[in-house]
């Protein structure tokens, strides 16, 4: 299901999904947890992406596994090359798993510091400072493992499988 799309292998295209949405997630939501006069403007943007990136994520690491598994079945990855691509792999993984970290931080973030108005209660300053650190710690570690896994995913391309 998730090697192919009309005969092309899916991973290069579904990839660069993950390589927009998941930083745009991280930046909008260090944003919206800082700047309190973007929250209503970027309120419901912020949480679609929040569901979008973890789903483009996770679509490029299914892809990934399905395309590895076809060149190395078909042998046509030199023995040399497979560490890289299994390195790769693994930080696809961490990759996934980041994003879901920050988006279960992005939604809590968008749900406790919401605009204040009529009935609506603002959060303790504890809580929303914790929040804050939160989504500033879960942005920088989901831009890292990005960065590093497209990184080893074009160094083992450009280098000849």
């Amino acid at each position: 299901m998730f090697e192919e799309f009309m005969g092309i292998p899916a991973h290069p295209l579904v990839l660069h999904a993950a390589v927009v949405l998941v930083p745009l997630l991280a930046l909008l939501s260090v944003g919206y947890a800082a700047v309190p006069a973007i929250r209503p403007h970027t309120r419901w943007v912020l949480g679609l992406l929040a569901l979008g990136a973890p789903v483009s994520a996770l679509l490029a690491k299914l892809s990934g596994d399905a395309f590895l598994a076809r060149l190395t079945s078909a042998n046509r990855v030199s023995p040399e090359y497979v560490p890289k691509l299994e390195a790769h792999q693994r930080l696809g993984d961490l990759t996934l798993y980041a994003t879901i970290g920050l988006a279960v931080v992005t939604l809590a973030v968008v749900w406790f510091l919401a605009p204040a108005g009529p009935g609506v209660a603002r959060p303790r300053p504890a809580l929303a400072w914790a929040l804050r650190g939160l989504s500033l710690v879960a942005a920088g570690v989901s831009l890292y493992y990005v960065v590093r896994t497209g990184d080893s995913g074009a160094k083992a391309v450009w280098t000849g499988l």
